[in-house]
C-alpha cells in the first residue's frame, strides 16, 4: 500500500500542469487532471458513440491515465510545432518513473493500459483518443475559437488534425464536430 499511496500523492502533480485550452467559462485554462476527468465524463455519457463494441471500463481507465505522464514531460498541445520525438522520449521516460512508483503487476499493467492508449490500435485506444481530441474542439468552438485563435489554426489545419482521430474511433462525434467546425469558421 505504501507504494500505491506514494503514486497517488505524486500524480497530485497533474493538477498543476496547465493546459493550453481554456475552461468553457474563460475563467482560466484547465489542467490536466481536469481535462482526464472530463474525458472520463465524455466516455461515460457518449459510450454509444463508439464505431465498435467497447469496453467503457477500460475506455474510462485509459482517460485517466493518459495524460499522467505530463508530470514530467508537460503538456503538448496539438497546435504546437515542437519536436514531437523528443516528447515521446519524455513521455516514455515518464511513464516508466511514474507507473514504476506502483507494485510491479501494477505498475506494468498501467503502463501496458497507457501504450494501448498512445497507439491507438485497439477499438478501445481508437475511441479514447476520438475523445481526447472531440473534447478539446468542442472547448474551442465554444470560447469562440480558443486555441485556435491563439495559433492561428485554420479550418483545414482542424479538419486534419482532430478529423482522422475522432472519425476511427466514432463517424458520428466527426459527423457533430465537422458541422461545429464549418460553423465556427464561417
Amino acid at each position: 500500500m505504501d507504494k500505491q499511496l506514494a503514486f497517488l500523492q505524486e500524480i497530485d502533480k497533474l493538477k498543476s500542469v496547465v493546459r493550453k485550452s481554456p475552461l468553457i467559462d474563460q475563467s482560466r485554462r484547465e489542467n490536466s487532471a481536469e481535462h482526464s476527468w472530463h474525458l472520463a465524463m465524455y466516455a461515460l455519457i457518449l459510450a454509444d458513440s463508439s464505431n465498435q463494441a467497447i469496453d467503457i471500463n477500460r475506455v474510462i481507465r485509459m482517460l485517466l491515465i493518459h495524460d499522467i505522464v505530463e508530470i514530467d514531460a508537460g503538456d503538448h498541445p496539438l497546435h504546437d510545432a515542437a519536436d514531437n520525438g523528443q516528447q515521446e522520449v519524455l513521455e516514455q521516460q515518464a511513464a516508466q518513473r511514474l507507473f514504476g512508483l506502483l507494485p510491479e503487476n501494477q505498475g506494468r499493467e498501467l503502463i501496458e493500459l497507457w501504450r494501448e492508449f498512445e497507439a491507438g490500435t485497439s477499438d478501445d485506444a481508437a475511441f479514447a483518443k476520438a475523445l481526447d481530441r472531440f473534447q478539446p474542439l468542442i472547448h474551442n468552438v465554444a470560447t469562440g475559437g480558443g486555441t485556435w485563435l491563439e495559433a492561428n489554426v485554420t479550418e483545414a489545419q482542424v479538419n486534419e488534425r482532430y478529423g482522422r482521430t475522432i472519425n476511427k474511433g466514432s463517424a458520428s462525434l466527426w459527423a457533430k464536430a465537422k458541422k461545429l467546425v464549418e460553423n465556427h469558421f464561417r
